[in-house]
């Protein structure tokens, strides 16, 4: 008994065991990139800081902060604006929606995810989550209260996806453009058009995936609507482009985003069908969605089809207006 009681006594003497940190999102302000082009320029009225951000499985996000000077984090509404496919936040129309949305008084945070420029075609979709909350949770250390996530093209999907399954009180709207609606629908049957070809990057991809080696590249490449051959890994075509395994399904998941949205298309856009917003604004608007509005606008474009709709480049000025009135409908 002496002993038991000893024991305990000392157990309870003994000073507390210091806690230990698993894992983090860590962020700093880095001079320009080399690599940010010289007419990615905030406007006279907003200044631009850039961040180097550490997601909390390590993966780098490189980002740009676009402040307006008369405006501070707290009593700013964010806009934090996800880019496409191999793009970056100085690209169309990340870039340009920078500096005009901070000329109508709008912080905007952009960032590179994991599928930025060369790495395009070789990330896992399910970690494009773990980007979009580095910028999130560095928003929030910077004092941003109010947010709203911005996903173009394939970044679309990714804010669909992080939105559906993270309902941060501080995140009030979504904005997306040149949205696609049903990716693996799209790649099999609109832009492969190749059973044959198709069933064999699916074979190469699973076995990729049952011999531990996802991020390795498929010794088939994918064809591409430019017409190109592009190396893709075994990860990326099972969680964006097969049907069977594929979460890059915009009908499944804007329907279960529970903030107001909007949509925008340009008319020009030979990327994004007309059909395809008619798709996601049917599951939006569906019995038991959980979106409590949703709105499309589709921009004119007096030049047709175009190579530049996608990227809105001849509706720069409309877009930022579109979407400013919106967020202004929103109270935001």
């Amino acid at each position: 008994m002496f002993g038991a009681a000893a024991a305990l006594s000392l157990l309870l003497l003994a000073p507390a065991a210091m806690a230990e940190r698993a894992a983090s999102i860590e962020y700093e302000f880095v001079d320009r990139p080399a690599g940010v082009p010289a007419e990615f320029q905030p406007g006279p009225d907003a200044g631009v800081r850039f961040l180097r951000i550490t997601a909390i499985d390590g993966s780098r996000v490189d980002g740009a902060l676009t402040q307006p000077k008369t405006k501070t984090p707290a009593d700013s509404v964010l806009v934090l604006t996800v880019h496409g496919s191999g793009g970056s936040f100085h690209g169309d129309p990340n870039g340009f929606l920078a500096r005009l949305l901070a000329s109508k008084g709008y912080a905007v945070l952009g960032i590179n995810t994991r599928q930025s420029g060369s790495r395009v075609y070789t990330d896992n979709f399910l970690e494009i989550r773990r980007d979009i909350e580095a910028g999130i949770y560095t928003a929030r250390a910077l004092g941003y209260r109010a947010m709203v996530l911005h996903g173009h093209s394939l970044g679309n999907i990714h804010v669909q996806y992080y939105a559906a399954n993270n309902w941060d009180p501080d995140v009030k709207a979504v904005v997306l453009t040149g949205m696609f609606a049903n990716l693996p629908w799209k790649f099999r049957y609109v832009l492969i058009q190749n059973e044959e070809s198709f069933a064999q990057l699916h074979a190469a991809a699973l076995k990729t995936l049952r011999e531990g080696k996802p991020q390795d590249v498929l010794p088939k490449h994918m064809g591409w609507i430019t017409g190109q051959s592009v190396p893709i890994t075994g990860q990326h075509f099972l969680t964006y482009r097969a049907e069977s395994s594929s979460t890059a399904d915009g009908t499944y998941w804007i329907r279960r985003v529970p903030y107001p949205v909007l949509m925008v298309r340009d008319e020009g856009d030979v990327v994004i069908q007309p059909f395809e917003p008619q798709m996601l604004l049917s599951a939006a608007t569906a019995h038991g969605s959980l979106v409590p509005g949703i709105k499309f606008v589709s921009l004119p474009n007096s030049k047709g089809p175009n190579p530049g709709g996608h990227g809105f480049r001849d509706n720069q000025q409309p877009l930022a207006d579109t979407i400013a009135a919106w967020l202004r409908e929103q109270k935001l």
